[in-house]
């Protein structure tokens, strides 16, 4: 990649970065630090397992995905309310899986 390709590109970045970093906040704490950031850990590893068999039922994994995301922006941030929000995607996630895969 040249420079002035990867200066562009840093560039268009800046806005995305700076909209994520306006959202997120050191709050709820005690969700992202320990001893409460092994329970975020042990939730991803089990998304991470359960990802390759998700990919049969159509768009499940996207909702997997984006609470692993939710859940490293957490942890990176110190931000409980993203870990929340990823608890409630697993949740949900995995009902919508349950609900197809049953019904």
């Amino acid at each position: 990649m040249s420079r002035p390709r990867f200066h562009r590109v840093l560039a268009w970045l800046e806005r995305p970065a700076a909209w994520t970093d306006r959202l997120l906040h050191q709050r709820l704490t005690a969700l992202t630090r320990p001893p409460a950031h092994f329970a975020v850990a042990l939730i991803c590893l089990v998304i991470a397992l359960a990802m390759p068999p998700m990919e049969f039922i159509p768009f499940s994994a996207n909702g997997a995905g984006l609470a692993l995301t939710l859940f490293g922006l957490a942890l990176l941030a110190d931000d409980g309310l993203f870990a929340l929000a990823g608890y409630l995607l697993t949740g949900t996630t995995l009902a919508i899986v349950v609900v197809s895969v049953v019904g």
